[in-house]
This record gives C-alpha cells, sequence and structure tokens, in this order.
C-alpha cells in the first residue's frame, strides 16, 4: 500500500493560527464568567435557604460544567475550581461542614475520570475539522459511524456534517458528558452511550473516528486490526497512528491533520520493504 493523496482544504494554515490567538485573547472572560455564574448560583440558593452544601454543589457543578471552555488542562482545572477556592478564600465557607469540600473534587473527578486523563485530550474537535472527510473515505448511506470516546458531542456535530446519511454512534466513559453529549447529539439523529470505547465491538463500523493521545493510539490500533473488516476506516484527528501507513491526510482549517487508516492495515515497516531498494532514497 502506498500513500493516498494529500489533500488540503481552502483555509490556509494561518486561519488556524489567528483562530488559536483570538482563544488565547479571550481568556480569561471564560473563567471570570463561570466564576460569576458559580457565585450566582450560590448566593440565590443560600437566599432561597437551601442547605449550604447543596448551594456549593451547585456552584461547583456550574463550573465543572463551564470547564470544556477552557482550551487547555491547566485552564480547565482553573475554570472548575475557581468558585470553592474563591469561596475558601474569602471565608464564605465558614458554615459549610469539612466533608462538603469534597463536593467538588467529585465532581470534577466525575467530569473528567482517569479513564479520561489517560486517553482523551481535554479540547474538542472543531466544527469544520472533518469538512472533506467523505471525499477521501466515501461511504454508502447508512453505514455506521463511531465516535470513540466523543466527550461533549463536538466529533459527532463534525462527522454529521461530512456523513449526512451515515448512523452516528458515539461512545464516552464520563457520565456527565456522555448526558451532555446525548443532549447535543439528539438534533443530529446520533446515538450516545456510556460506557467503554475499549470495550465496544469496533465490527460493526465502516469508520471508527478518534482523537485520542498518542499514548492510546497503539492499542487503538491493536483493537482496529483485530476488529475492523476490509475496506473501513480508522481516522485520527491530529495524532498519527505512527506503526501504520496512511491512506490519506486531510488537512483542516485549523491547520490539523486527521490521518486516514483503511483496513486492511499495512504497516510502516512492510510498506518500507514493498519499495524495491533501488527506488528508495540514499542516504547522504
Amino acid at each position: 500500500m502506498q500513500y493516498g493523496a494529500l489533500v488540503d482544504m481552502q483555509a490556509p494554515a494561518q486561519s488556524g493560527v489567528a483562530s488559536r490567538a483570538a482563544r488565547r485573547d479571550a481568556w480569561p472572560l471564560p473563567a471570570l464568567a463561570a466564576w460569576g455564574l458559580g457565585w450566582a448560583l450560590y448566593a440565590g440558593l443560600r437566599a432561597c435557604a437551601a442547605p449550604d452544601a447543596a448551594a456549593l454543589a451547585a456552584g461547583a457543578a456550574s463550573g465543572v460544567v463551564l470547564s470544556v471552555l477552557g482550551g487547555t488542562r491547566s485552564r480547565r482545572f482553573i475554570i472548575a475550581l475557581g468558585f470553592p477556592m474563591s469561596l475558601l478564600a474569602t471565608g464564605g465557607a465558614a458554615a459549610l461542614p469539612a466533608w462538603a469540600w469534597l463536593l467538588p473534587l467529585a465532581l470534577l473527578a466525575l467530569a473528567y475520570p482517569l479513564n479520561a486523563w489517560r486517553d482523551a485530550p481535554f479540547f474538542p474537535t472543531p466544527a469544520r475539522a472533518l469538512d472533506g472527510l467523505a471525499a477521501l473515505a466515501p461511504l454508502p448511506d447508512g453505514a455506521s459511524v463511531l465516535d470513540a470516546g466523543c466527550g461533549l458531542g463536538h466529533g459527532l456535530d463534525a462527522l454529521r456534517r461530512a456523513y449526512p446519511a451515515a448512523r452516528l454512534r458515539g461512545t464516552e466513559w464520563s457520565w456527565p458528558l456522555a448526558l451532555m453529549a446525548r443532549w447535543r447529539a439528539a438534533p443530529l439523529a446520533a446515538e450516545v452511550r456510556r460506557g467503554d470505547m475499549w470495550a465496544d465491538d469496533w465490527s460493526q463500523h465502516a469508520l471508527v473516528y478518534l482523537f485520542q493521545r498518542p499514548e492510546s493510539l497503539p492499542r487503538a490500533v491493536a483493537k482496529a486490526r483485530a476488529e475492523l473488516k476490509p475496506g473501513c476506516w480508522l481516522a485520527s484527528l491530529e495524532f498519527e497512528a505512527a506503526e501504520l501507513t496512511p491512506q490519506a491526510v486531510l488537512t483542516c482549517d485549523d491547520g490539523r491533520p486527521v490521518w486516514l487508516y483503511r483496513a486492511p492495515f499495512a504497516s510502516r515497516n512492510e510498506s518500507a520493504a514493498a519499495v524495491p531498494s533501488s527506488s528508495r532514497p540514499r542516504r547522504r
């Protein structure tokens, strides 16, 4: 197998730089908005004579939910923990029992469990990242497409743009994220379930989409090799499966690559061995 065509979207890489700069310039507005909402919920519930722990939980939950607005892991934690830490710093938590401070940590652990730390990046699939994917990896109408580790459902949105007639499915381990993804996916006619992507049966899907960390890609490659049927696709946003030869590479509008692999997969070593020695580049 040889490399497929490298396809570049019309938007230049400079637009991706500009969009990332715009997100940087917006900081710390997302954090300030999340903290303000947390304080508003806390004060409103206290005014309604709600229990102190319930008010703290509501304020902390708003920060955890809005932490998706942070573009990096550190910013997500700043957003998520900003309200409870500011409450502690101002002395407003004097009436709270000591155990109540476990609530923010518990909410954070529910939203970002250990599996999510190991596998998935902490930023979503860009809205137009997969535009043009169907030209490189065509699928018949009604084909099943899986977003493995769908997070909040941004990848499902991008996949629906690419494959309007596909049957979209998403799997997410974190139950708060799965609930939010299910709500977001309802207009897309996509099915989202809370579960372990590594326990899913990938053999029923024509394309599996990943946005995983490089450390988890070898495991994904092994699963794809074992389960995906010939002719089916594995798509990886940004991070390359170093052991495989890509069929094609799509460049999305912010400059990130989408690596496309088709079963049966050829390893790089096999591809290199298939090239005659006379045609290989010589080292100088």
